[in-house]
């Protein structure tokens, strides 16, 4: 399917899909472009989908970018969706180790140049891990943050020249939540300790409340995004 095509597909999609439930959008997804990708970061939204796809289409790829800065609860939680639902995840790394980014870039590079950090970390394996597909699904919701909020169920990624397909795009917190409860699915339990939003351990914070659910990422650095998503 050439750049035209899937711009018509699109336009003649994304009315349909709006409306459509986020398994209902996953199986058009899967059957449309069997060579798709469920990109996991082991949130709330994502574990949403996990258990989705799981259901749907267990045999479609999920990865995840494994920066080396996670928390230990995020790999707690990649565990228990392994024992749960007997998966497998694909993991893709940096293509230097820590050691290698403190040597060549100097110590806390996260401090010091965080869009440098993210983009050796998370940008470049994800743009590795994408070139092996025509599409992807992804956990964004469009009250998560301002950047975020005009996302549809369907799109065309400009940045990585891929389908993208946003499920849960309309849903809210409570949404995301109330499934979980409903469907006993495993979660990062740094969500019970007013973490709404989980990226790398450097660069994440608690949310105090009052403060936007992405307050506490880059929170003292005007960076909002990791760049994984445009």
């Amino acid at each position: 399917m050439n750049l035209l095509e899937k711009e018509a597909l699109i336009r003649k999609m994304e009315v349909d899909l709006e409306n459509e439930t986020p398994e209902a959008i996953i199986k058009w997804a899967v059957e449309t472009f069997p060579n798709i990708t469920f990109a996991c970061s082991f949130g709330a939204e994502d574990v949403v989908l996990v258990d989705m796809l799981q259901k749907v289409s267990p045999k479609t790829d999920i990865f995840y970018l494994d920066t080396d800065f996670h928390f230990k609860e995020t790999y707690e939680t990649r565990d228990k969706l392994i024992e749960r639902y007997g998966m497998k995840f694909v993991e893709m790394k940096p293509l230097i180790t820590p050691e290698e980014q403190a040597a060549q870039h100097g110590n806390e590079l996260w401090k010091s140049d965080p869009t440098a950090c993210c983009n050796i970390r998370k940008v470049e394996p994800l743009t590795r891990v994408l070139g092996r597909y025509e599409a992807w699904i992804t956990g964004i919701r469009r009250d998560q943050a301002p950047t975020r909020a005009n996302a549809k169920k369907i799109e065309y990624d400009v940045k990585f020249g891929l389908i993208k397909f946003n499920p849960i795009a309309s849903w809210t917190t409570e949404d995301v939540w109330n499934y979980i409860r409903e469907n006993n699915v495993p979660y990062n339990e740094l969500h019970d300790r007013n973490y709404p939003s989980i990226g790398c351990e450097h660069c994440t914070r608690q949310v105090m409340p009052g403060e936007d659910p992405r307050a506490g990422r880059w929170a003292d650095n005007e960076k909002t995004e990791c760049g994984l998503h445009k």
